[in-house]
């Protein structure tokens, strides 16, 4: 269910304002003719759903690198 997909995402990304917009954008990157907008849409909420946010990424990066650097 999208409501389900939606807060996964919500879990990532806290400005609803933002969240929408991001995912009116993929959703129009990633729509390919004669699929359903629906379809289409809910597998961009559960790609933001299922991804890790972007500050844990650097954070981790960041401190992996500190690591080897030691």
């Amino acid at each position: 269910m999208r409501a389900d997909l939606t807060f996964m995402a919500l879990a990532h990304k806290s400005n609803r304002y933002l969240l929408t917009r991001l995912i009116v954008k993929a959703t129009r990157k990633l729509h390919r003719p004669n699929t359903r907008l629906q379809d289409t849409m809910n597998d961009v909420f559960e790609r933001f759903g299922c991804s890790k946010p972007r500050a844990d990424r650097r954070a981790a990066e960041a401190s992996s690198s500190e690591g080897r650097a030691r």
